[in-house]
């Protein structure tokens, strides 16, 4: 996969009190940094043992629900932190933490994946898996599909921004035709995923999830599928955003010249070899390796949605408010 960047630049005042609390802290010594993420970071044991050995620092890790729940949580403590480094904030929410100024400096990439409708083969029968965004209003689909909030999860916000890119001004028009074809609409990825999704006991067939989705089914199965099985689900893979995640030093950390390392280490090969197989995105690092795994039962998305982060941040709260006008009314 070719690693995509985006230039953020974050505003001088920021800038500035990251120089000031670095150079305030170089003589601040810590055992202990936290790391806030979202509830879904689930990085294997010992993913932090090579950083501890190195700087004598424990990492510990602090999860403050979805993603878009952390960064409002991080924009109401901006400057006071509840932890040294961010973990997470993608590409839908970006702005939003460089408005709130959350970080201290420019954040780092560190992986990156597409959230694409995905779709369980056995539940669908004989109805053709769906291919398209369009294909989704199709009668055939009809209350079989169950997406996010993009109010309160980010990958409903990616989905959301999917069929902005797609349709242009004429979205709105999209949503009123999942409406009238009995979309679902949950809080969170997990709800969706493991309430909703038949696959866990829900009734939609149909789930806005991750292109990665299936290699984690397969190396999970409970019981386990027989060497050579094909995947349980599969991706609309026509249907994909690019969703960019990033790390960064917390603005207000007392030990900002440790929590860049920290951010060096997220950034690094050892850390970014274990996310295709824990977190389930593509390493940032263009010299990590993917496992078999990603190579076998990921597809390849030749293709995917994409929004400017400053288009994004100019509209993300009146497409959101518009949304919700449409969906929840």
């Amino acid at each position: 996969m070719k690693k995509t960047n985006i230039a953020i630049s974050a505003p001088l005042v920021a800038t500035l009190l990251f120089l000031s609390t670095s150079c305030g802290s170089d003589s601040s010594t810590t055992k202990n940094l936290t790391l806030v993420a979202y509830n879904s970071f689930t990085p294997p044991e010992g993913a932090f043992d090579a950083f501890t050995k190195d700087t004598g620092i424990t990492v510990d890790i602090a999860t403050a629900g979805d993603a878009g729940e952390m960064v409002a949580k991080a924009s109401l403590t901006s400057g006071n932190p509840e932890g040294d480094v961010m973990w997470g904030v993608d590409n839908t929410l970006i702005s939003r933490a460089i408005e709130n100024e959350i970080f201290a400096g420019d954040p780092t990439e560190v992986d990156y994946g597409y959230v694409c409708v995905n779709f369980d083969i056995d539940a669908l029968g004989q109805t053709q898996p769906p291919l398209t965004l369009q294909d989704l209003t199709s009668a055939d689909y009809k209350g079989m599909l169950v997406v996010q909030n993009p109010a309160t999860s980010s990958t409903g916000l990616a989905f959301l921004l999917a069929t902005v890119a797609a349709f242009g001004d004429n979205w709105p028009d999209y949503w009123e035709q999942l409406v009238e074809n009995d979309v679902q609409v949950v809080d969170s990825w997990d709800d969706a995923y493991y309430s909703s999704f038949t696959r866990y006991g829900g009734d939609r067939s149909l789930v806005v999830s991750y292109s990665t989705s299936p290699p984690a089914e397969v190396l999970f199965a409970d019981p386990p599928l027989a060497v050579g099985s094909p995947a349980p689900t599969g991706v609309a893979s026509e249907t994909c955003f690019k969703q960019v995640e990033y790390a960064g030093v917390l603005r207000g950390t007392e030990y900002s010249k440790q929590a860049q390392q920290l951010v060096e280490y997220l950034a690094g090969p050892t850390f970014q070899a274990l996310l295709p197989e824990s977190l389930f995105v593509y390493p940032a690092n263009p010299d990590v390796a993917l496992p078999q795994s990603f190579i076998k039962y990921a597809p390849e998305i030749s293709s995917s949605f994409s929004l400017l982060p400053d288009e994004i941040a100019k509209n993300r709260q009146s497409w959101t408010d518009q949304w919700t006008a449409i969906v929840l009314k």
